[in-house]
């Protein structure tokens, strides 16, 4: 069984029925991001416009209409029933130094928010310039490092709000 949550509504799923109803619908898959479904004798071609597995969340084109479908499996289910929100640890708390070497800069400041992605600083390890990027959203709280310090690996580097 699952939850999916199109457009603010949700909907319980399980083998073939939605809330419980069984539903018929024929679906063939056309290409890797487009489908034909036939359902109560319409026929309507669905498009996968953007995926984001981490927040399990589905862009689809059914016609003119963009649905965002977001999917909670048995185990995402589960964990919301014992009230451990899996987005919650997730958040952002540190970014500790990957290998030793030498920070070559540093791209942000206290109170900075950053978004997933955003350079954070530059570690010269090796002889090579390792970018390392924010892996969430978070805003910074303290930087533990200056330009040129060397660093050990698992170093605290940057403690995040």
């Amino acid at each position: 069984m699952i939850q999916a949550t199109i457009n603010g509504k949700q909907f319980t799923v399980d083998k073939n029925t939605v809330n419980g109803e069984e539903i018929k619908w024929d679906l063939q898959k056309i290409s890797a991001t487009d489908f034909h479904i036939i359902h109560n004798g319409k026929s309507l071609n669905a498009t996968i416009i953007q995926v984001n597995k981490e927040d399990k969340k589905v862009i689809v084109r059914i016609g003119e209409r963009d649905y965002e479908v977001a999917i909670k499996d048995a185990t995402d289910l589960l964990l919301e029933k014992l009230g451990i929100n899996t987005a919650a640890s997730n958040k952002l708390q540190h970014l500790k130094s990957p290998m030793p070497g030498l920070i070559a800069s540093v791209a942000v400041q206290p109170g900075d928010a950053v978004k997933k992605g955003d350079t954070l600083l530059i570690l010269e390890a090796m002889k090579m310039e390792n970018v390392l990027k924010a892996s969430a959203d978070a805003v910074v709280k303290k930087i533990h490092v200056n330009i040129k310090q060397a660093v050990e690996k698992s170093q605290l580097l940057i403690e995040f709000e």
